[in-house]
């Protein structure tokens, strides 16, 4: 095969979930691919991530000149394709248009963007570029999922979501879910970890969690703790921005918890490897990436049972309603009281990451390119759930 992949992302500076997968699984794709021809499409807003590319893997570098420009190439990209000869066209990023006659792969990451614009707006801030950006990426989106020969995804609930919201045949969804990251693995230098605790002042014995991913249900179920683990444990609360919600700022205040805003890679690694617990009671996710990160991490975990989370987790985690802070109580307690249930819980998160690999999704992808040329020729051909973990 003769296989275009939109790659833009590594060159832009860009980080964020679509980055991470992009720098992944295009190098495991490449690993896997020595029979086939790839050109990688990139632009020159900033030096193309990937050196060292093999004979058999091409860079094609689209000038960038402004923010103009990615449009452009949104809708000027398959020209150059054409000229390329290019036969299965992958768009990781949401959406993208191939040539006519050449057959295409997107990878939509969840259904947001093509949900009704709307409800789409609502959850964002009214400002006149944001409107204006999501406008256009739905519109981009909507159209590019509707002359798709084949979408792929990161989990079965994302797949359901997305025939729900586009009317796309669920049978041409393929799963694909993401993988551990390299990085993420337990810290044991106690040195290196002893470095992190005190520059960021955690204390002794605490539990990690994202601020941004209802924060509230895990306070609420704080309070409600037994007064001798809330005195001996604290929540540390990590964010990507400095405005959760004002119940965050609230515990910071009362002294059950830290905030800590915009922590680096390296460090968030040493929290979940210094966590007696990590608590992810978000209300939906059509992946779940910090479960992963939280399983790979060693930490015992306990997450809400709505959208992908049972999927990514299976048996590696303690699930309840992301709203139940009564039986958040329960866990809490039993967990941090018992060494040995959260010793258990670290044990079946170590074996159920290790069944997630960018080798895995790689060949999965390739699989799918190939089954992309037999859909574009029979719409009727049956696309099956591609997911192995």
């Amino acid at each position: 095969m003769r296989i275009g992949i939109d790659a833009r992302y590594l060159s832009h500076g860009l980080m964020g979930g679509v980055h991470t997968y992009l720098k992944h699984i295009l190098p495991a794709i490449i690993a896997a691919a020595p029979e086939h021809a790839l050109v990688l499409y990139a632009d020159t807003k900033r030096p193309f991530e990937l050196p060292d590319l093999p004979a058999n893997v091409r860079v094609r570098l689209l000038p960038w000149r402004s923010g103009l420009s990615s449009i452009r190439h949104d809708l000027l990209l398959r020209r150059q394709m054409r000229q390329d000869g290019i036969q299965v066209a992958h768009f990781p990023a949401n959406y993208g248009f191939a040539p006519r006659g050449t057959r295409t792969v997107i990878t939509l990451h969840d259904a947001i963007n093509i949900l009704p614009l709307r409800e789409i707006i609502r959850g964002h801030p009214k400002r006149p570029r944001t409107i204006v950006m999501m406008t256009y990426l739905h519109l981009c989106t909507t159209l590019a999922v509707r002359r798709a020969d084949l979408l792929l995804t990161v989990s079965n609930w994302a797949a359901d979501q997305i025939a729900r919201a586009s009317g796309f045949d669920r049978r041409r969804i393929v799963v694909i879910p993401h993988a551990p990251t390299p990085d993420l693995q337990p810290i044991s230098d106690r040195g290196m970890l002893a470095e992190v605790r005190q520059r960021h002042d955690l204390p002794p014995r605490f539990v990690l969690a994202d601020a941004l991913k209802n924060p509230a249900v895990l306070i609420r179920a704080w309070r409600a703790l037994p007064p001798d683990l809330r005195q001996s444990h604290r929540i540390v609360f990590f964010a990507r921005r400095p405005d959760p919600l004002p119940i965050v700022g609230e515990a910071v205040a009362q002294g059950d918890a830290r905030l800590i805003v915009r922590p680096t890679r390296a460090d968030l690694i040493a929290f979940f490897s210094l966590a007696d617990l990590f608590v992810f009671p978000s209300w939906i996710e059509g992946f779940g990436i910090p479960v992963l990160e939280a399983m790979s991490c060693g930490t015992p975990l306990i997450a809400s049972n709505r959208g992908a989370i049972p999927e990514v987790a299976g048996d590696a985690a303690i699930l309840i309603d992301a709203e139940d802070d009564a039986a958040l109580t329960r866990e809490l307690t039993r967990l941090l009281r018992s060494a040995e249930a959260r010793q258990h819980l670290r044990e079946r998160g170590f074996a159920r990451a290790a069944r997630f690999s960018w080798r895995t999704s790689a060949q999965l992808t390739l699989e799918a390119y190939e089954r992309a040329l037999t859909v574009g020729h029979d719409s009727r051909a049956t696309i099956t759930t591609a997911v192995r973990p």
